[in-house]
């Protein structure tokens, strides 16, 4: 992290380098993908096969290998737009997340991401290509 040598806080990084971190939230599995403003592309990570602690150990550890300026968690919901239990679960995540982290934690509706990423076949894992759909798509939201 590059410091601000007057205020010895760190410096503020350009927008457009900002880095990534994605989470395709599930109950025993986590899909991560990590990616560039600038490149506006994810690259899948290895998910996150573990529950409670032990998955915030594990994003802690993603945290300080790729020290994102922001996280990105999807959100799904049925195909009408309406709420369900993982819905609740995804969005507990997120807040957990920036509780846990203090970094911005932004949702994007992900819907139809897994199937996505299985047709793709980008990766092995889906729930890692379907977190790279997730954050990919939050790139191109940005200005």
């Amino acid at each position: 992290m590059k410091m601000d040598e007057t205020a010895g806080l760190p410096a503020p990084v350009p927008a457009q380098l900002q880095t990534f971190l994605a989470f395709d939230y599930g109950l025993r599995r986590t899909g991560v993908a990590v990616g560039t403003r600038l490149l506006r592309s994810a690259s899948p990570q290895a998910s996150i096969h573990a529950a409670g602690d032990a998955r915030f150990a594990e994003v802690a550890r993603r945290i300080r290998e790729w020290q994102p300026d922001a996280l990105v968690v999807g959100v799904p919901f049925h195909p009408d737009g309406a709420s369900h239990e993982n819905t609740v679960r995804a969005r507990k995540f997120a807040r957990q997340l920036h509780g846990r982290f203090g970094l911005p934690v932004y949702e994007v509706d992900e819907r139809y991401s897994t199937t996505a990423a299985l047709a793709e076949a980008r990766t092995p894992d889906a729930d890692a290509g379907a977190a790279c759909i997730i954050l990919e798509q939050f790139l191109r939201s940005l200005p």
